[in-house]
């Protein structure tokens, strides 16, 4: 007998076959449903009413709410996109209603709970008499510091040691560095000198930051190697003939406190021994403001911050800033900030469209400068080179741009990121950026978050504009909040961020107490995961004399592991880490196993409880940082999206990926899937022979696709293959062997691996393994063209596809150069530098009109067709040694 349930999705796909239902809300089709369920059961089921029931995404804790047309909703667009049909269930709006009465109990029982340990109470606020502070605007005195002494200096003890000393605001060298005298001696210098800098008190912009670098200074390199001087080749910079300067250490201050108030007194800085790729006179500027933790062995520099005033001295607040503005506009000549003529108007055009990593000199920053108002007008979304253009070493630029900044309009969420890049620490441009960010909706935040996590690092104080609107908006939603919480506490290992991470963690378990519940399940499953990896690795070291035995032994010793009551409570029913939205119910062990590879990830096969009998497979990594894969697949997400919003729909397929702790997460197993390798070995005999079988792919996908369905999973192959030609040879991917591609039954490939992008391609005694531009082999154009040689209609719209998905990335370039860049103290291995973001934009040819990209693009497409017997060989040698392994 035909259930409700299943007579609702009947009428769903018979709706969608009609294609007359996108008007329709859930609650119509559910009475339509109704209404011929009770023709036909009669009239003992008339109590049956629809709004009793909602709809759910059938493999997925999302539901159909509200009387909006079905076209509407998120879920059913994709079906269309994808020409799928949707799978919806009935569920009793009691359940939900179960659900929601659970979370509250929840609350109540942790606000009810007496703490037997209560925190203790605040010291009550001290009330002196009224204090007299200073402006420091009101300061003429040049600023200086005296360094005292430096301890722990870990530098060879022939060397003599020095000091630099910058002051920044985000890149910027406020003025000329001071350096110390040279010091000699062993772990200990001392200098007591005073460092002066041509700038004064009164021009420190409030989030300068005083940035010191210890180097050592040999008249030459030794040729024996030493532990102590590892770091020496890397970072060595010649400064004058005959002496090699290195650094030792680093650490960085702000200039003003948390109140606005000038630091004085006597400081201990505790520095750093790890450096960035670019320094910029031996300082790092982008580096955290915060003092190492690990003071045991650090270098410890002793400094002193001087007294100018009696009083205080202060950073005058926002309404004195425009009041300073105000005095200066009333005794200027307006005509000075006025508009340029046609020619400059022509210039600042060219000057405003170029890319973010382009270099501005001082003409056109004074041209900028000059011309504000006109950028105001005609290009508000160059606000960010007219920061640049700014000369933050004087307050009464930085009042005018305050003021200019209340009334330039509001810039799109997409252009407002860049403006939380490093280059911009200025407070109030922030909460301007962050205004401007609100407009987002959650699906787009959710887009952006792994950046604007990143970007809390260049924060200088815990209580900022940003932080607070990533905690409101993850109350607002439990998705975000979810994604939120993974990505700070997956690296709260990092000792320069572990206490501002941890805070903003607490702030949002605070409030989130329901929430935390279903997070702290999660964290124990993946704890237990860890253990039972930690157990394969060390019973595949014993074993490591017996291949077989070990297979056996380790396998048996993880089934039963996973067997103990323990184990199954604690990773059962649990909410993905990889989408909350999906509902793990119960491990499937018999299906469960590592993969074999060096760090043993293991494959985890679950049940899934809105399935209905199927299962989904994450592998857990424990040992790999998955931070650059992460990074990668939302990139090709963002390419999906903006692909779609020019209604080119190239079925990516970019599957989950979460990194959940220190050189630890978890991965999707994309079901129905296998590797191009496994493809071509299965239909050939002779490993070296597989690669160059071009009908291998074709007989797999005829095998699992018959009559029409082939016809579609070609088209699948078609567009999948256009979108990840064009996006691996925009993202630089390499590494493209046979093992790192896939392709599902459906006919979707998709590429799996990413860990070298932006051009770092793989090299074997100095030869470059990869000479193509991205990987198109003949089998895959042999699928294409259907078989058919002379099908040169296929391979033309294929074409075509790639070039229409590379000129629609190219028009969102900037977009692509600023998520980079926000990324680039993530510390991920191959994104280090300003220099690894260049590779972006030659492969997008910015700079270039799109006639001249595109045919750069055709030579590129050319190439890779022609060199494609490379790619045969690379992978009839991967087969090779993967068949002599097995």
């Amino acid at each position: 007998t035909i259930s409700f349930s299943s007579l609702l999705c009947l009428s769903l796909c018979l709706l969608s076959s009609l294609k007359v239902w996108p008007s329709t809300s859930p609650s119509e089709l559910m009475e339509q449903a109704l209404r011929k369920w009770l023709t036909t059961h009669g009239p003992e089921e008339e109590g049956r009413q629809a709004e009793q029931y909602v709809l759910r995404v059938s493999d997925k804790l999302e539901f159909l709410c509200g009387d909006h047309p079905l076209i509407q909703y998120k879920y059913i667009k994709a079906c269309l996109q994808a020409k799928e049909c949707p799978h919806l269930t009935l569920v009793q709006v009691s359940t939900v209603q179960a659900m929601f009465e659970k979370e509250i109990s929840a609350i109540g029982a942790v606000v009810n709970r007496k703490s037997s340990n209560p925190p203790l109470p605040l010291p009550p606020k001290r009330r002196g008499p009224s204090q007299v502070n200073t402006c420091v605007w009101e300061v003429s005195s040049p600023f200086k510091i005296v360094l005292i002494k430096g301890s722990k200096v870990n530098a060879e003890e022939t060397a003599k040691v020095q000091v630099r000393a910058g002051l920044f605001h985000g890149t910027e060298l406020l003025c000329k560095p001071a350096v110390s005298s040279e010091s000699s001696g062993r772990s200990e210098h001392v200098w007591n000198r005073t460092l002066e800098f041509d700038i004064t008190v009164s021009d420190l912009p409030r989030m300068a930051r005083l940035c010191f670098a210890v180097y050592a200074v040999m008249d030459k390199v030794k040729k024996q190697k030493s532990t102590k001087n590892a770091h020496i080749n890397k970072y060595q910079t010649i400064r004058k003939a005959g002496k090699v300067h290195y650094p030792v250490a680093w650490v960085n201050t702000m200039v003003f406190d948390y109140k606005g108030q000038l630091k004085t007194g006597d400081i201990i800085l505790h520095s750093w021994s790890s450096f960035p790729d670019e320094l910029e006179e031996m300082l790092n500027p982008i580096g955290t403001i915060q003092t190492n933790p690990y003071t045991e062995n650090s270098t410890a520099l002793h400094i002193h911050l001087p007294d100018y005033n009696p009083h205080p001295i202060l950073f005058p607040p926002f309404d004195k800033i425009l009041e300073k503005a105000a005095e200066i506009a009333g005794s200027s000549d307006c005509s000075s900030m006025g508009r340029g003529g046609k020619k400059f108007h022509i210039e600042l055009k060219e000057i405003m469209e170029r890319d973010p990593l382009s270099q501005l000199c001082e003409n056109e920053k004074d041209l900028i400068w000059t011309l504000r108002y006109d950028c105001m007008e005609n290009f508000p979304q160059s606000l960010p080179k007219l920061l640049l253009s700014v000369k933050w070493s004087k307050h009464e630029d930085m009042a005018q741009l305050q003021a200019l900044l209340q009334i330039w309009p509001k810039l799109s969420p997409r252009d407002a990121l860049e403006l939380l890049d490093f280059n911009y620490p200025d407070q109030y441009v922030r909460e301007y950026a962050v205004g401007c960010l609100r407009d987002m909706s959650d699906e787009e935040l959710s887009q952006y978050l792994l950046q604007l996590v990143q970007v809390l690092r260049y924060e200088p104080y815990y209580d900022c504009a940003l932080t607070r609107f990533l905690l409101n908006r993850a109350q607002c939603n439990r998705n975000i909040g979810h994604f939120l919480f993974w990505h700070l506490r997956s690296e709260m290992h990092m000792p320069a961020v572990s206490v501002q991470f941890s805070l903003i963690l607490e702030a949002y378990s605070r409030g989130s107490i329901p929430h935390i519940e279903v997070l702290k399940k999660q964290v124990e499953a993946l704890s237990k995961l860890k253990s039972v990896n930690e157990l394969i690795k060390l019973g595949t070291i014993k074993n490591a004399r017996s291949k077989t035995k070990e297979a056996m032994l380790t396998k048996e010793a993880m089934m039963t592991c996973l067997r103990q009551s323990g184990y199954t409570e604690t990773l059962s029913d649990l909410h993905s880490p990889l989408n909350p939205s999906v509902l793990l119910s119960g491990i499937n062990v018999e299906k469960c196993r590592y993969m074999d590879s060096k760090m043993k990830p293991l494959w985890i096969v679950y049940n899934n409880k809105l399935l209905g009998g199927d299962t989904l497979g994450i592998i857990f990594k424990n040992g790999d940082d998955l931070r650059q894969d992460m990074l990668t697949l939302q990139i090709l997400r963002l390419m999906d999206l903006l692909w779609k919003e020019a209604n080119l729909d190239l079925r990516i397929v970019p599957y989950g990926c979460l990194a959940t702790g220190d050189r630890s997460g978890l991965i999707e197993v994309v079901s129905s899937a296998d590797t191009i390798a496994n493809i071509q070995l299965t239909s050939s005999n002779v490993a070296a022979a597989a690669a160059f079988n071009k009908d291998a792919l074709l007989n797999w996908l005829k095998e699992k696709n018959s009559g029409d369905a082939l016809e579609k999973a070609i088209e699948e192959f078609t567009l999948s293959c256009a979108g990840y030609c064009v996006a691996t040879y925009v993202l630089g991917i390499g590494d493209r062997h046979s093992d790192n591609i896939m392709v599902r039954s459906t006919g979707q490939l998709f590429h799996i691996d990413f860990g070298h992008i932006l051009g770092n391609f793989k090299s074997k005694f100095g030869i470059k393994r990869e000479r193509v531009p991205f990987i198109l082999t003949h089998d895959f154009i042999h699928v294409i063209q259907q078989g058919k040689t002379g099908n040169t209609e296929k391979f033309g719209s294929f074409r075509n596809y790639c070039e229409q998905a590379y000129l629609i990335l190219r028009r969102n370039g900037n977009l692509f150069i600023t998520l980079f860049a926000l990324m680039l103290t993530a510390g991920l291995p191959e994104l280090t530098s300003v220099k690894d973001i260049q590779y972006l934009k030659d492969s997008l040819a910015l700079g270039k009109t799109d006639d001249e990209a595109l045919k750069q693009f055709r030579q590129k497409f050319d190439e890779a067709l022609r060199e494609s017997w490379t790619t045969k060989v690379n992978w009839m040698a991967h087969n090779v040694v993967k068949d002599n392994r097995s």
